[in-house]
């Protein structure tokens, strides 16, 4: 293989995961505030309201605006998967279980990160190869990047909520590549999904290496 003049990869599920599920850390959360629900009808809840939702972008709006846009956007989700699971009405205060859901998922708690991990980018950076994370995933990522000691890795950040567009859109890669002045024929990018990693990154003109948890 070519050398790459920079290697991206997308974050979770390819670096780190949600610890258990997304029904798990939201059950455990709802019981905290007096709300009992099943965590796997939660998965599900939470599958079908993700897929029907639009992309979680906001183009052409200040950056400043951008953070509770996100929240806006997660927090339609998160009603719309309660109420699928049939225990929306049960919250005294949805608004306030939110917000200590919002906020968790910044910390470092509810995520874990795969064992290959570490020993992957170690390896790349000891060959100077710069490195870039490319997700759709929104700014809480900086935050969870610092909780698991894993932004000092990467030289550039992108994400769908600030580039306006996101993956698989070739847009979003252009606007990344654009960080590293780099053509996208010498660029790789690693990640979990075939449709937003593999096939995007390979339309978009890069080297798409699919990772199969």
């Amino acid at each position: 293989m070519k050398r790459p003049q920079v290697v991206f990869f997308d974050a979770v599920g390819t670096l780190f995961g949600v610890r258990g599920s997304v029904g798990q850390v939201y059950r455990e959360i709802a019981r905290q505030h007096g709300v009992e629900v099943d965590a796997s009808a939660i998965d599900q809840s939470f599958y079908e309201a993700f897929k029907a939702s639009p992309p979680c972008t906001f183009p052409g709006v200040d950056v400043l605006e951008v953070p509770q846009l996100e929240q806006q956007w997660w927090n339609t989700i998160a009603q719309q998967t309660f109420d699928r699971a049939g225990v929306l009405d049960k919250f005294e205060d949805f608004s306030s279980f939110f917000a200590d859901l919002y906020l968790h998922f910044e910390t470092a708690k509810p995520w874990v990160m795969y064992a290959d991990t570490l020993p992957t980018l170690q390896k790349l950076r000891s060959l100077n190869i710069p490195l870039g994370i490319l997700s759709n995933f929104d700014s809480r990522l900086y935050k969870v990047l610092r909780a698991l000691d894993l932004a000092d890795y990467f030289d550039s950040v992108t994400i769908s909520t600030e580039a306006g567009v996101a993956k698989p859109d070739p847009k979003i890669f252009s606007i990344a590549l654009a960080k590293h002045h780099c053509q996208p024929e010498n660029a790789w990018h690693i990640g979990d999904s075939f449709q937003e990693d593999y096939e995007a990154a390979n339309a978009a003109g890069l080297r798409g290496i699919l990772l199969d948890r």
